[in-house]
């Protein structure tokens, strides 16, 4: 299974699962069960992750796999009309699931770009939230900017902030021009970052991510390593490291050109550099932190990460997961906004596809997405399933013990040092057998599955944002 999972590096992450509608397909619920399926799921949830989709962007980016729908073509009155339903969803959400006794431990506020509208429509979904559900000790709130917006538009900054949002995360990506032309984003480039972050202090933020992207074809460890000394010296509290994953771009044909080895050169340098510029993170942890005992995300990933907090979904595509189900809203698959919208005003949740997990896929979901901080929290895997984390994945314990690529502690089982560089052949250890199956079978020089989303991604920017000439997809 590790070789499969080296094989396959680019899509064997923790993305889980691959190919839902195939994996998951036994445990697709039909629309006539899905309300009763979802109160079922989220009995007895009383902490819960609260996260909102602004799906509206300038322009597409080349590296984007999210649900994103552009610029939108009739400016504010549609953005208005967006946050109208979004907000209308909570309402349908709330009076089927109950809000009375749950308590939020964070909230993202996510994207596309969430700070390409006006900030006055981020307020009314605070406030529509707020109203719905405590927030409990912790929990806080973080949203998402370019760093073009970020520099232009410091009035939106300090109202983030006047409305309690404490932290912001800004993308970076790349500092090399020739690699933001290919990313389609020459228009957040180095000119824009250092006014950016002053943007930021001057509205009051203390808690400043960056994202930089590293996996890209033609990516140099020179470039990359000028990339990481441009956003050290900008400052931030965070760095996150974000590896390119080409499935769902429109760039996912240049896939086999990025070999693994490529990758962990990357990724060795940019743990030097942090290091030493006095960043810290555990061995295969996405995020650096310069602040002692802070891990460096939102508490919404942070719970949603190492405890496996169950978490609601608000808007176009977005996702939840409840004690037993995952669903995906309207969007999901066609990244537009009709199904989304019509849903809504006919009073239907606006759910596209839900599925009744069984405990094997929901552990594989959780300990997946726990390699973002490159450990599985045993006690939180027990207490979250019911079952010793040490019984239920044994073999693989043993295995990844002798291998010495990842150690066991009172808390966690964390990839060691000598292990992370094998993270894509170490996540599906922990995957259930029918993804594991999958991954198996996968042939990766055969594009397939990567040029049926790649098809997907490019009718959603066809127009208003196609790829710079010159650049391959």
């Amino acid at each position: 299974m590790s070789e499969a999972g080296l094989r396959n590096h680019h899509v064997s992450n923790t993305a889980y699962p691959l190919a839902h509608g195939t994996t998951w397909a036994p445990y697709r619920v039909p629309r006539a069960r899905m309300s009763e399926t979802l109160v079922r799921g989220w009995e007895g949830v009383r902490e819960l992750g609260l996260y909102a989709h602004i799906p509206f962007c300038e322009v597409r980016c080349s590296f984007c796999e999210y649900t994103v729908v552009g610029r939108p073509e009739s400016g504010e009155d549609r953005a208005a009309a967006y946050v109208d339903a979004l907000l209308r969803e909570i309402d349908l959400v709330g009076g089927l699931l109950g809000t009375a006794d749950r308590v939020a431990g964070g909230l993202d506020i996510g994207g596309g770009t969430p700070s390409f509208v006006d900030p006055g429509h981020i307020g009314r979904i605070l406030d529509a939230l707020r109203a719905r559900y405590a927030f409990g000790p912790g929990a806080d709130v973080s949203i998402e900017t370019t760093p073009r917006i970020a520099a232009a538009e410091p009035g939106k900054m300090r109202a983030y902030r006047a409305m309690g949002i404490d932290r912001i995360s800004m993308g970076i990506q790349v500092a090399d021009p020739a690699l933001l032309k290919v990313l389609h984003r020459e228009g957040n480039g180095a000119e824009h970052h250092a006014r950016a972050m002053g943007s930021l202090r001057a509205a009051g933020f203390d808690r400043v991510n960056v994202d930089l992207l590293y996996g890209l074809a033609g990516q140099t460890p020179e470039g990359w390593e000028a990339t990481l000394a441009h956003a050290v010296d900008l400052g931030p509290e965070y760095v996150t490291l974000y590896r390119m994953r080409y499935k769902l771009t429109r760039i996912s044909r240049q896939a086999p050109s990025v070999a693994l080895d490529q990758v962990r050169v990357l990724h060795r340098i940019a743990g030097e550099v942090l290091r030493a510029a006095g960043y810290e993170a555990n061995p295969g942890k996405t995020t650096f932190s310069r602040i002692p005992g802070d891990v460096g995300t939102s508490s919404y990933l942070a719970r949603r990460v190492t405890e496996g907090m169950p978490y609601l979904g608000f808007g176009l595509g977005a996702q939840g997961f409840s004690r037993t189900t995952i669903s995906y809203n309207d969007g999901a698959a066609g990244k537009n906004l009709g199904p989304y919208l019509g849903s809504v005003v006919a009073g239907r949740i606006p759910v596209q596809d839900l599925y009744d997990l069984p405990p094997c896929q929901a552990m594989a979901k959780m300990c997946s997405v726990s390699f973002y901080f490159g450990e599985i929290d045993h006690g939180a895997f027990e207490r979250r399933f019911g079952v010793p984390f040490a019984e239920e994945f044994a073999p693989e314990i043993d295995f990844l013990l002798r291998k010495g690529w990842m150690e066991w502690s009172s808390r966690t089982f964390r990839l060691t040092k000598e292990g992370a560089p094998w993270t894509s052949g170490i996540i599906p250890l922990f995957w259930a057998p029918a993804t594991q199956r999958y991954l198996l079978d996968r042939n990766p020089d055969d594009p397939g599955d990567m040029d049926r989303n790649r098809s997907a991604a490019l009718r959603v920017a066809a127009g208003s944002d196609p790829l710079p000439e010159g650049i391959p997809g």
